[in-house]
């Protein structure tokens, strides 16, 4: 018989409906045959005609089985994972999204910053998560050593239509929150995003913003160390997020880009006389959609080429007015802007990030802000690099030690103010930290390191962590 595996599927199943008439209509064809002249002949014909039904019988089961195969082999509308709120837990090791997809930081390509896909067409409504507690022993001052659950975070996404879906996450730092504990709730996304086209989609809401290679993707599965570094702490605010709303291009080369326009800082809410402003200038003066002001909005916007499989090479700018025009505030504004990459070489993954902030017209404000200890600085700035290898692996089982150096300032330079009342610059801040993550899973992280500080030596201290992320 012949082959019949070339066949189209429309052409398999009319020669089985075909054969399966034709086995219905022997036996009634037999019934009127005329009668046998003997019983020889009589035998005789009915011996074929059972060999002709064996025969079309053998060939529709073969012609049915080819048509299951046929089924079988048909392309399946693809699936894109879900994408996680805030960079979304899941699993990278070493750099995943919220989402959940699990492959190991040596071998996984550079995390993906927020790119919009298309809408995934599993569950209507996916629950996500993150985690982490950690444990942090300054080595010149154990009195001060602190055990906290950092942070607990639960998401919600729901998929309104195959274009159409909601993402929300909300955060809960510190174990417990009220009006004489020191945690916080917050909400932490909260967007509706629409697929414009197969490459191109809007968003609309709460949103983290694409700077960095971490403020997007911070999910302790997803990054090496205990602690988000200070780089990505101090000079860019992770997690920093603004309402507003944005357009995300995917291009066939492998390009990225993000931008649209947002809510800003807000300099009037400057503290001078408490430290925050030297712990990170912007993170003291953000909004994160709570009451607002929004008589000046901020324009962004990013890029990241993934052109070549395991790099990344990305870069992102921000610009906005901070003070609203506030009665007594000069018109000031913030800007920042960040360069990085990331390769993953084999079992290698090396990554770098600089990242500079200017705010302009200080003087005014400055000047009645002297004698206070933190007065707005006039441009901040820091980079790292880091490296880390992926040294064993066995099963869900992986073992990656690391080293990170990264250099910070907080107040680099200050405005003018005259002499006397210029403020000095900071000390410039130089962390090594040399550690290891050891995945249980690509679901749960734990985590060691040693940080040592140049310039506050009394920071130097042990840490401990345990993460999760779904």
């Amino acid at each position: 018989m012949k082959p019949l595996f070339k066949r189209s599927g429309s052409a398999l199943a009319a020669r089985a409906l075909g054969l399966s008439l034709a086995i219905a209509a022997v036996p009634a064809f037999a019934q009127k045959a005329p009668a046998a002249k003997s019983a020889a002949s009589q035998a005789a014909a009915q011996a074929e005609m059972a060999r002709k039904l064996e025969q079309l019988a053998a060939e529709l089961a073969d012609v049915k089985a080819q048509l299951a195969q046929l089924q079988t082999q048909q392309p399946q509308p693809a699936q894109v994972p879900v994408q996680q709120a805030a960079g979304q837990s899941g699993g990278w090791y070493g750099g995943a999204a919220n989402a959940g997809a699990a492959t190991s930081a040596a071998s996984a390509p550079a995390p993906v910053l927020a790119a919009a896909a298309p809408i995934d067409q599993g569950p209507a409504t996916v629950i996500t998560g993150y985690g982490e507690i950690n444990y942090n022993r300054p080595t010149r001052a154990s009195d001060k050593a602190q055990l906290d659950l950092r942070r607990f975070v639960i998401g919600l996404q729901h998929r309104i239509n195959d274009r159409t879906k909601l993402v929300t996450e909300l955060e809960v730092e510190h174990a417990v929150t009220s009006a004489s504990d020191p945690g916080e709730v917050a909400v932490e996304q909260a967007y509706v995003e629409h697929q414009l086209t197969p490459t191109l989609a809007a968003r609309g809401g709460l949103f983290l913003m694409p700077a960095g290679l971490l403020n997007e993707t911070h999910e302790p599965t997803a990054f090496y160390g205990v602690e988000r570094n200070f780089v990505e702490t101090a000079i860019i605010p992770t997690t920093w997020r603004e309402a507003g709303a944005q357009l995300v291009a995917n291009l066939d080369n492998g390009l990225t880009l993000q931008g649209g326009i947002s809510t800003s800082f807000d300099l009037t809410k400057w503290d001078a006389a408490s430290s925050d402003g030297r712990t990170s200038p912007l993170g003291s003066i953000h909004q994160e959609a709570a009451q607002a002001k929004a008589r000046n909005f901020g324009l962004f916007g990013a890029a990241n080429w993934r052109g070549v499989p395991g790099l990344l090479v990305g870069a992102s700018l921000f610009s906005g007015n901070t003070t609203h025009g506030q009665p007594g505030y000069p018109s000031m504004r913030v800007t920042l802007g960040d360069v990085h990459a990331r390769w993953t070489p084999g079992r290698w993954d090396l990554s770098a990030l600089y990242a500079r902030g200017y705010i302009s017209n200080t003087e005014q404000l400055n000047l009645t802000l002297v004698g206070n200890p933190t007065l707005v600085p006039k441009t901040f700035d820091g980079w790292y690099l880091q490296g880390a290898y992926k040294l064993w692996q066995q099963g869900d089982y992986a073992f990656s030690p690391f080293v990170r150096l990264e250099r910070f300032n907080t107040a680099r330079t200050f405005a003018n103010l005259g002499p006397g009342l210029t403020p000095d610059a900071s000390r410039t801040e130089q962390v090594a930290t040399v550690g290891a993550n050891f995945w249980l899973t690509p679901s749960v992280v734990i985590k060691a390191d040693y940080q040592r500080f140049k310039v506050n030596k009394n920071a130097d201290r042990f840490n401990l962590g345990l993460g999760w992320s779904f």
